[in-house]
């Protein structure tokens, strides 16, 4: 072994290591080169040699004692409640098109730099370790794919993107990236998902075959139509940055800051906001995957935006252990019926309610009934570890820890789910008068027995963006 080869092995050896190597070299021969030599020659080669890990496109390696550099993107709404979380990291720079939306944030983070242009910011800020990203659905991607090919860890609010085909392509980047990732579904880092799983792997109502679930919030306006109206873009509001890679409308009010969610080019529906929370006990606890079909009906399928009330049916295949699963979504108002196990008087779940049907009984969110029987049981046998936090869980991870419980690995299949129920949304009225529903090829990411509905697998972005 030449000297040359010691010292390129410097950093994958230990100090025993190389100097053994160092001795070989030296045996035989008249060197009058000490072990302190060495070493101090090899440290200072190495020295010139190593370059950042961040600047070569990967993520920094962070000790758990170091703070991260986080950026946020879109801080002006529920961005602003992400970066509290992460307050005890570095906020080094924010990003927003709307300045007097984002003005409470700013003046929060006063040292932290300010930008517009998302693309102009990660260009500029080499620093940067990880990127929150809680702009309106129709922006994720662009803005979380540029900082996963830079080597940035993100975090990025639900749902993971717009459409089945960016989520895809985020999930497969983040993993070829090696960079910690969570979800904006903050419950499934709660006790009550843990319970839930706990519960149905005790047996605690036999073999779950049907769900149901919904949301009867308000969640933007629906059902409306594009407004004829142009009214002046306000100052402040730079209009183009914010449509990104939608296609190009007039600025009109009713889009922004929080009605965008409703807007089928922004938004995706109280499915779409509200699904990546409430579908992920029932995915964790029956370890659900792609389904095979799914058949939706609503008030009304309208091209501009998500309907006033809708219900969407998924059929999932047997798992190992596990029969097929029918699983219902309701919002705006519509309800599954009232089960007979639970008393009159009481509230049938929350808003957000999940219920669970199973040979052997029924639990409503992670409650069993009827009360008799929840009292009856008590708590399941405790076997899953609990979480530190959500938020916590993810800069844990960035720093080296385990992944976080909603990574892209998790949540991208979780929210692809969750987007192709919007799929049968906008195809109600052809299904309805084929007859039909629609039948998923999952990792193939189409729709097979009716061609049309895969154009809502993936959206056309607008000249001068891409993924």
């Amino acid at each position: 072994m030449t000297l040359a080869g010691v010292f390129s092995r410097l950093q994958s050896f230990e100090r025993e290591t190389l100097m053994r190597d160092w001795d070989k070299v030296c045996e035989g021969r008249s060197l009058k080169v000490s072990r302190r030599d060495v070493m101090g020659a090899a440290a200072a080669a190495a020295a010139l040699t190593i370059v950042p890990q961040h600047v070569l496109g990967g993520p920094r390696r962070i000790p758990p004692s170091e703070k991260l550099n986080i950026a946020g993107v879109g801080i002006g709404g529920r961005g602003a409640g992400d970066l509290d979380e992460v307050g005890t990291e570095n906020i080094v720079a924010l990003c927003d098109v709307h300045d007097q939306y984002a003005a409470k944030t700013f003046k929060r983070y006063p040292k932290a730099r300010r930008y517009r242009d998302f693309r102009k910011m990660l260009d500029a800020e080499k620093n940067i370790d990880a990127v929150i990203v809680a702009t309106p659905d129709h922006t994720h991607a662009v803005v979380a794919m540029m900082a996963i090919k830079m080597g940035k860890h993100v975090y990025c609010e639900k749902p993971l993107a717009h459409s089945i085909y960016e989520i895809r392509r985020l999930t497969e980047a983040a993993r070829e990236a090696k960079v910690a990732t969570q979800l904006g579904n903050q419950g499934q880092a709660s006790e009550g998902t843990r319970l839930v799983c706990e519960f149905i792997a005790d047996g605690a109502i036999g073999s779950v075959r049907q769900v149901h679930s919904w949301c009867n919030r308000p969640i933007s306006p629906r059902g409306i139509d594009r407004p004829k109206e142009t009214p002046p873009v306000p100052g402040g509001l730079d209009w183009d940055l914010w449509l990104g890679p939608a296609p190009q409308r007039p600025y009109h009010p009713c889009y922004l800051p929080f009605t965008w969610r409703g807007w089928w080019d922004f938004g995706s529906g109280v499915l779409g906001d509200i699904g990546c929370h409430q579908f992920v006990s029932i995915f964790r606890a029956l370890k659900l995957g792609y389904p095979t079909s799914v058949e939706a009906c609503s008030s009304g399928v309208n091209s501009e935006t998500a309907p006033l009330a809708s219900i969407v049916r998924y059929d999932f295949p047997a798992r190992k252990g596990m029969p097929p699963l029918k699983l219902t979504w309701y919002d705006g108002g519509l309800m599954p019926a009232r089960p007979e196990e639970l008393e009159e008087g009481l509230r049938f779940g929350g808003a957000d309610d999940n219920l669970y049907v199973g040979d052997k009984g029924k639990m409503l969110g992670h409650r069993l009934l009827p009360e008799a029987r929840s009292k009856e049981y008590g708590r399941p046998p405790r076997a899953l570890p609990r979480s530190p936090g959500h938020h916590k869980e993810w800069i844990q991870a960035c720093k080296g820890g385990e992944p976080a419980g909603s990574n892209f690995d998790v949540a991208g299949p979780l929210t692809e789910v969750v987007l192709l129920g919007n799929v049968a949304l906008r195809m109600g009225q052809q299904l309805y008068e084929k007859g039909l529903k629609l039948y998923y090829d999952g990792p193939g990411m189409k729709v097979t027995n009716l061609p049309e509905a895969n154009k809502y697998i993936r959206s056309e972005y607008r000249e001068g963006w891409t993924l």
